[in-house]
């Protein structure tokens, strides 16, 4: 391994939520293959919980807005030495190019790196679960009409279960309504998706939690995660 002062570090702009990014750090950890601790990536987790909801903000519900806290934390995690930033929340992403923008450190794209899974997987037309934020911002939607995918959402009804299942059940410690989530995913198959995007980093943990199948899921947190070792120069395993 290089000396430690020139390993690459990974900036985790967390706290978005704070499940969802303490289960980036342990997938790190995880999917590392390490004899040693020096053999880990070094990273500076920034777990701002107070940081305003993307969601209502983008929806419209809060004028309180989010960017400035993640610009500051963006520039502190620069400036403690990150060489590359990753954000472990989908809806965030709605701001990715003033982000990017604002900071001297190349910042992981996590849904352009989704729809490229997909595509390189064969998906003809990937399903959305995501938050209303990240469905009203267009990120999934954008990605896939550059990869050249086909795309849908959940009807209403299927949406409105998927907002509760995150943040009344996953967002507040508890098990997803797994038969809602399953009519979610059914809308999306009847509509001729062949994969489906977790992508709201709090349904990571209904696919940890309930063992959901790889051939039809892309976990946003898992394609980030492999993205983010190999940005710091580690080839994961066990995935």
């Amino acid at each position: 391994m290089p000396d430690s002062a020139q390993k690459p570090v990974l900036g985790i702009l967390g706290g978005l939520g704070p499940a969802a990014s303490c289960y980036l750090y342990q997938m790190l950890i995880d999917h590392t293959p390490a004899q040693r601790d020096q053999d880990h990536i070094d990273l500076l987790l920034c777990s701002r919980a107070s940081t305003p909801d993307r969601t209502a903000f983008i929806t419209g519900e809060s004028q309180a807005d989010p960017l400035p806290f993640m610009l500051r934390d963006a520039q502190r995690l620069a400036d403690g030495g990150a060489t590359v930033l990753a954000i472990p929340c989908n809806t965030a992403h709605y701001f990715y190019e003033r982000i990017a923008a604002a900071v001297p450190v190349p910042v992981l794209n996590m849904p352009a790196l989704v729809a490229a899974e997909a595509r390189a997987r064969g998906c003809q037309k990937l399903g959305i679960l995501a938050t209303d934020g990240t469905l009203l911002g267009k990120a999934y939607q954008l990605v896939c009409q550059e990869q050249g995918l086909a795309w849908a959402k959940p009807a209403p009804a299927q949406q409105a279960a998927v907002m509760r299942i995150i943040y009344d059940q996953i967002k507040q410690g508890r098990r997803a309504d797994i038969a809602a989530f399953n009519a979610a995913v059914d809308d999306l198959k009847a509509q001729g998706c062949t994969h489906a995007v977790l992508g709201c980093t709090e349904l990571s943990l209904v696919k940890r939690d309930e063992h959901l199948p790889d051939d039809f899921f892309l976990d946003s947190t898992e394609v980030l995660c492999r993205a983010a070792l190999r940005a710091c120069g580690v080839e994961p395993v066990g995935f």
